[in-house]
């Protein structure tokens, strides 16, 4: 059996502070009923002041490294994707690894908005399956709220704040990631996106302030027929190139974007319901982090079983899109 790369811990790590959709409606003109009823969301979580993607990221890892019995210096290597890291130089990789006192670890941070979790793990499989790399930390966190327009009504309710993070190190079992897929269409740039502050706008560009250019601007109704439809077609090249059925799949975490693009999905896909993995009621929407939490409450709750099949599946703005098959 050749070497794969497997998950050995999960960990994942949100805030307090709960923001409500009663809350929304104190806030904007909204109601619990019409949020639920087209996004599945009741709650999401809200960073506190002083708390950064890094802060969220390292208590998520340091519990996946505990699940793996893996001690923060034997890592060799630490991925981090985050949409909106702490600051812009250094990479937050680099206060991870400072935080944990993984000082034998390099590290970067990358970029792939809400597919962002399932392109680190393309990469660290990559690593572990050229022996570059045996003990590789993957993590996910983003504090969405920050960046989010609290006068949108359309989009306001969507994000929530997180991080969850894996483990991977190789195995010679026939388990492990058997299979990862990532997708890029720079065709639809304009259907998600942050304008400013960046080289285009500069930090001290008036027009950020005065037009919120740093807020995040989406299209609604294009996303959902996108998302769903490359959602379903990058599950489907997974399974096919693993040469694994739809039917042998015990669990299907997606990207935990909106819940009718989840069981869109699953309809097209002729997948059962009570296998898709949701939690976007309690969460929201994480961005990158949604995958990875998911897992890591999936796993401790027991819903996952050594050797199960796990297929996931992702799509954010770029737009990006990306899926993976794991045998636990």
């Amino acid at each position: 059996m050749s070497i794969r790369a497997m998950i050995v811990g999960t960990g994942s790590a949100i805030p307090e502070k709960v923001l409500t959709n009663q809350d929304f409606e104190k806030m904007i003109d909204t109601s619990d009923e019409w949020i639920v009823t087209r996004t599945g969301i009741k709650e999401r979580h809200i960073a506190s002041k002083g708390m950064n993607p890094s802060t969220l990221a390292i208590e998520a890892s340091r519990r996946a490294l505990e699940m793996a019995g893996i001690k923060p210096e034997e890592l060799d290597l630490i991925i981090s994707t985050t949409v909106f890291p702490d600051q812009p130089l250094p990479s937050t990789a680099t206060f991870i690894q400072m935080g944990l006192g993984a000082m034998n670890a390099a590290g970067f941070d990358m970029v792939a908005a809400c597919s962002g979790f399932l392109y680190g793990l393309t990469n660290a499989e990559q690593f572990i399956l050229t022996g570059k790399y045996k003990k590789v930390l993957l993590v996910s966190s983003e504090i969405l709220s920050r960046v989010t327009d609290y006068e949108d009504r359309g989009s306001c309710i969507l994000f929530g704040d997180g991080a969850g993070a894996v483990v991977l190190a190789p195995t010679n079992e026939d388990r492990g990631i058997l299979q990862s897929i990532i997708h890029l269409d720079g065709n639809y740039i304009d259907l998600l996106y942050v304008l400013a502050p960046g080289n285009i706008y500069r930090y001290d560009d008036p027009k950020i302030k005065e037009q919120g250019l740093n807020f995040i601007k989406l299209k609604g109704k294009e996303i959902f027929k996108i998302a769903t439809r490359c959602m379903e077609s990058v599950s489907r090249e997974v399974l096919q190139k693993a040469n694994i059925s739809i039917d042998e799949v015990d669990l299907f975490i997606p990207h935990q974007a909106n819940q009718r693009i989840s069981l869109a999905v699953a309809e097209r896909l002729k997948f059962p319901l009570k296998k898709v993995y949701s939690n976007i009621e309690r969460v929201g929407n994480t961005s990158s982090a949604s995958i990875p939490i998911a897992l890591d409450e999936a796993v401790r709750a027991g819903k996952i079983h050594q050797r199960d099949l796990v297929l996931f599946a992702a799509f954010g703005g770029g737009v990006v899109w990306a899926g993976a098959l794991v045998r636990w």
